[in-house]
């Protein structure tokens, strides 16, 4: 079997309709939907299956949506590949917490209750501090940094992902986004809003730290059964204390997710399964892996799972 690591998206996979195949297939499935609706105290089931859109986005019902959608696509996998052995557990963002939970670092119960009361204090933020995010196009991280550096322009902005060589996200409230946006347009980058009203991963949503770590310290961590790479440190962790203090920070700190790809490229990764609603990360991936190196595919149907398995074992 293929050296495999296993990487769920976070916040932008979501659609209306996303899980409904397993949903249907699976009871374990369904059980993992009242898990989710129990802890969340929201109709998740119906928001992932009818929506509307705009309710479903909605980052208070969004987090345990897409969580508890990745977790069942999880499900799937294991019950059709018993013997899999991940080299890697990874995920963007949001995602990060479906790879605790696969790797065995967090229970179900807990997983959902984390993502519920992230979803609530990051929209509690939001509120009190409006904001926003933009892709930019063309720029490396150094020189997005450089220019961050430089810049002595109005309001907050900071680096919130770096997804590829040259795909960086910028956070921060409207000022500021306006204001580097022309510099960065200057440099010859393409700047693209994207359709979130919370500046997620900058200090806009730092309060939300503190009481998030109340709740976490209540919950029981245990070491990684296969190796996860963090966010925000693009490195593996096994001592639990840390963990926690890592999924705490990670609220208002930068995504390393393209450092987070090539320590997996660097150990020899030779298949990315993407575990979850749409392509997003495949899309990355492309953007990141050297042609010829490793394989991405993603699946979130029956027929993508039938497709991953056939992958493992060629």
């Amino acid at each position: 079997m293929k050296k495999t690591a296993i990487i769920f998206p976070g916040q932008g996979s979501q659609f209306v309709g996303m899980g409904s195949e397993f949903l249907d297939e699976y009871a374990g499935a369904r059980e993992l939907m009242e898990l989710a609706e129990e802890k969340s105290g929201f109709p998740i089931r119906k928001l992932c299956l009818d929506g509307p859109q705009e309710e479903l986005t909605r980052v208070l019902h969004l987090q345990p949506a897409m969580t508890v959608t990745n977790m069942i696509c999880w499900q799937a996998l294991e019950k059709a590949v018993p013997d899999l052995k991940p080299f890697f557990f990874a995920g963007h963002s949001l995602g990060e917490y479906s790879a605790l939970f696969a790797a065995g670092v967090i229970s179900a119960e807990d997983c959902l209750a984390l993502v519920t009361r992230r979803g609530e204090l990051m929209e509690r933020e939001g509120e009190v501090h409006a904001g926003g995010m933009r892709a930019v196009l063309g720029m490396t991280i150094g020189e997005i940094d450089s220019l961050l550096d430089s810049y002595s322009g109005p309001g907050v902005v900071v680096v919130a992902n770096h997804n590829s060589e040259k795909q960086v996200v910028i956070s921060g409230d409207q000022e500021g986004l306006d204001g580097f946006n022309a510099l960065c347009e200057d440099q010859g980058a393409k700047v693209v809003p994207l359709q979130v009203s919370v500046a997620n991963h900058s200090p806009l949503v730092a309060g939300a730290v503190d009481d998030f770590d109340l709740l976490l310290r209540e919950i029981s961590f245990t070491p990684p059964g296969a190796p996860v790479l963090f966010n925000v440190t693009a490195a593996t962790e096994n001592e639990p204390t840390v963990i926690r203090d890592i999924m705490a920070r990670q609220i208002a700190s930068r995504v390393r997710w393209f450092e987070s790809v090539n320590k997996m490229l660097e150990d020899g990764v030779e298949l990315f399964i993407e575990v979850g609603p749409k392509k997003v990360l495949t899309g990355l991936m492309r953007k990141i892996v050297p042609r010829g190196t490793a394989t991405c595919i993603q699946f979130d149907t029956q027929e993508g799972l039938e497709k991953v398995v056939s992958k493992l074992m060629d």
